[in-house]
């Protein structure tokens, strides 16, 4: 046994250091545990025990995801405490646009070979979003592929299940012309336009992870790995039936985002001069020379989430939500329209 272990070792997978970095997942996993999570961590799967009290007809609701080549910058600084943080966040934000509570997450992390401080910052970056979330670590997955990923790289995804009572669904289909539409502000890029972004940072300005950001004080690491914000803190403390409609701004930007919970004969018609849009997003479209467009469709510019609410409580929702107003619901084809 030992000297096919060793063998495999050779080969590039090591499975008693990985066994070794696995003892500490318990504790970690443990923090953002209640009491539905039975078990431990590390057999064939995560037991939760489900108690949907008080709902009439709960309604599971699940996503899966991944943090993208937002991923390069943390290789690029060899920071990794916070993209674990932006998958769970990420996760969250897509099943609270349905109204639902998350219950569970679960993460994949597929590597050339382990790093045990890489390991620990993913893992304790994990563990610190689950728990702000109200949220249950119960399992995951850790592969070493040589040969499939670049010496020091690694990717990761997250699948996230949560409940929401079916007649508390929020879906888009009661938005209507004359509804407002907010927006919530972003914290960034958050997970989405890397590919772009580090192209016109590092090919087109030639600049890296440590230079000064033109005109300010961060540095280009800094601003690239700011955390993906967590939306469900405010948007789930909403009053029941305030919210017609949410989207999650990720990748699609408000172009393409926004049509998925639009009615067949809405449009929303977005004023992208009513917000301030982070310079960060201005020195992109500056220096890689893109157009409006593209960039509305490529970057959250600013909002990472978007809600639709009647006229008479848009007042009321903009307090409750620390929104903005940043359009109207107009008849339509289900499209969104920029007014630039």
């Amino acid at each position: 046994m030992t000297r096919k272990q060793k063998a495999y070792a050779r080969a590039g997978v090591d499975v008693a250091l990985g066994n070794r970095l696995k003892r500490p997942i318990q504790s970690l996993a443990k923090q953002t545990h209640g009491p539905q999570v039975l078990g431990e961590i590390g057999g064939f799967g995560g037991l939760f025990r489900a108690n949907f009290s008080g709902m009439r007809e709960p309604v599971l609701v699940a996503s899966i995801d991944g943090v993208g080549t937002k991923l390069k910058i943390a290789f690029a600084m060899n920071k990794h405490d916070t993209v674990g943080a932006d998958l769970v966040n990420h996760c969250v934000n897509d099943i609270a646009v349905l109204g639902a509570e998350p219950l569970f997450f679960l993460d994949y992390i597929g590597c050339e070979k382990l790093d045990p401080r890489v390991f620990g910052d993913l893992l304790r970056g994990f563990s610190r979003a689950c728990r702000s979330a109200g949220c249950a670590l119960i399992g995951g997955e850790t592969a070493q592929m040589p040969g499939i990923y670049r010496e020091g790289e690694y990717d990761l995804a997250g699948c996230i299940v949560g409940v929401v009572d079916r007649a508390k669904i929020v879906d888009g289909s009661k938005i209507r012309p004359g509804d407002a539409v907010l927006g919530l502000e972003s914290n960034g890029l958050h997970t989405n336009g890397y590919s772009l972004a580090r192209r016109i940072l590092f090919e087109k300005m030639r600049l890296k992870v440590g230079s000064r950001l033109p005109g300010s004080t961060t540095t280009v690491g800094q601003e690239l790995l700011r955390v993906h914000k967590n939306y469900h803190p405010i948007v789930g403390n909403a009053p029941s039936g305030m919210i017609k409609g949410l989207a999650h701004i990720t990748g699609g930007g408000l172009i393409d985002n926004l049509p998925r919970i639009l009615p067949n004969d809405c449009d929303a018609v977005i004023e992208t001069k009513s917000w301030r849009v982070p310079r960060i997003f201005q020195i992109l479209q500056q220096n890689g020379v893109v157009e409006d467009t593209e960039m509305y469709q490529v970057f959250n510019m600013g909002i990472g989430m978007v809600a639709a609410v009647s006229e008479r409580n848009a007042k009321r929702a903009m307090s409750v939500l620390r929104a903005k107003r940043i359009g109207r619901i107009e008849r339509g084809t289900g499209k969104t329209r920029l007014v630039l």
